[in-house]
């Protein structure tokens, strides 16, 4: 307030010569202040409102929309962690590199593949009040944690490859893990689990089968999926064991399984348990007496290499790689871009989720009078689980009420030549659902 304004509030107040106030000269103070503050704030910008119940993310003229990234960024899984980061930065560049008029900037946090990782990467993404969402994370274990945490905030969540049953859905009821801000593109390994076993039951005739997981979400998970479908097909599940996580020595469970008479193994482990269970499982001559099948886990070209020859003759079960002009295009920019054939189909799920959840937020977001956007973070969530049509390289996605969107199918494919990689494993598919 300028310095004559409290000239005029001492005269008025005091009056002439001492004499006391009036309630008629107060008024008249405030009704003078009032007018002079507000021609003073005439044209000046309302301050932000924010009404959304989950509290709003404001975007100044010119910022970017600054999207977290919650992958595995280190360890044994990198390779796939990096292939799901490329997929985001491929998806960001087919938007023109912004969205509703703002670049769009990606924040990476190390997820680590495991329950505290998940958690802790969250957790520094929830500090960051520039963050509008999530994509990832990649591995189940850490979505467990990273879902739990990031839903608390008020944040959305979309993972390209976290595929455990209890974070969405088993048996069409909510899972244990479910979060009301978590949504994936992958698949649900209920369905995958259910493949599995129609083609060890039905292709195979296999009636009495084990498994084997590490104890995580993702790998109990899909044993418990396959054992569920595998014993309603009229099969027996004789042995459900587990290794543990840095375990080395697989002998112990090698003999429980081979002393159980199952005709068929389900293994869906990750590198290394993977590699030295299948080597060392080889070398005491189980899979020269059972057919055992793994998952999208061991879907590296690294096993391929550590275990070699020991591998003859694995099962696999994956979800069906995107097929057409348009991925073909994609993978073609992938390869043009670094230098490198993609390593698994997680990388076009994760794209699918980008381009997902940042056209969300292009349908979510108000502009404010000063150019910048306010995103309601409920208002984000509204426009997520309303995603219906929406044409993806993976297929036409829609989100269902637990958060699973993706179109996803499964192939079946055997390892007939270990020293031929990968691509001779994708051209030797033997039944697709």
């Amino acid at each position: 307030v300028r310095p004559w304004v409290f000239k005029i509030f001492s005269v008025v107040v005091r009056g002439r010569r001492g004499m006391g106030m009036t309630w008629r000269r107060l008024a008249a103070v405030f009704a003078v202040l009032g007018a002079l503050h507000m021609s003073g704030c005439e044209g000046a910008p309302s301050p932000p409102v924010c009404d959304d119940t989950l509290g709003c993310v404001e975007i100044g003229p010119g910022a970017p929309v600054v999207l977290g990234v919650l992958q595995v960024l280190s360890g044994d899984l990198r390779t796939i962690g990096m292939d799901q980061l490329r997929g985001v930065e491929l998806a960001v560049e087919d938007l023109g590199g912004a969205v509703a008029g703002h670049p769009v900037a990606l924040k990476l946090e190390d997820s680590l593949c495991t329950e505290a990782g998940g958690s802790t990467a969250a957790l520094r993404l929830a500090a960051d009040p520039a963050v509008v969402a999530v994509i990832g994370p990649t591995c189940s274990s850490a979505a467990v944690s990273a879902s739990r945490v990031l839903s608390e905030a008020g944040l959305t969540m979309i993972s390209g490859s976290s595929t455990a049953p209890t974070l969405t859905a088993v048996a069409g009821e909510r899972g244990a893990a479910w979060r009301p801000g978590f949504w994936r593109t992958a698949q649900n390994d209920a369905l995958q689990g259910k493949a599995a076993a129609t083609f060890a039951r039905e292709r195979l005739g296999a009636r009495r089968a084990a498994t084997v997981d590490e104890g995580d979400a993702y790998t109990r998970g899909l044993a418990q999926a396959f054992a569920r479908v595998f014993e309603a097909l009229g099969g027996e599940v004789v042995l459900a064991t587990a290794v543990n996580k840095g375990d080395a020595d697989m002998r112990p469970v090698i003999e429980a399984l081979a002393m159980s008479g199952a005709e068929f193994l389900f293994l869906p482990l990750f590198r290394p348990e993977g590699d030295h269970f299948i080597l060392q499982a080889r070398a005491e001559g189980l899979l020269d007496r059972v057919r055992a099948m793994t998952s999208d886990g061991l879907y590296l070209p690294a096993f391929l290499d550590a275990v070699g020859g020991a591998a003859m003759g694995l099962y696999y079960v994956l979800p069906r790689k995107p097929t057409g002009s348009a991925y073909e295009a994609f993978v073609e920019r992938y390869v043009a871009r670094y230098g490198e054939a993609p390593s698994t189909s997680y990388h076009a799920h994760t794209r699918d989720a980008t381009v997902l959840l940042l056209s969300a937020v292009a349908a979510a977001a108000e502009k404010r009078p000063d150019g910048g956007l306010r995103l309601g973070r409920e208002r984000l969530r509204r426009a997520v689980r309303a995603t219906s049509g929406f044409h993806g390289l993976t297929g036409e996605l829609r989100c269902d009420e637990f958060g699973d969107c993706g179109a996803v199918g499964f192939t079946v494919t055997r390892l007939e030549d270990p020293a031929a990689g990968i691509s001779a494993l994708d051209r030797n598919v033997l039944e697709t659902y």
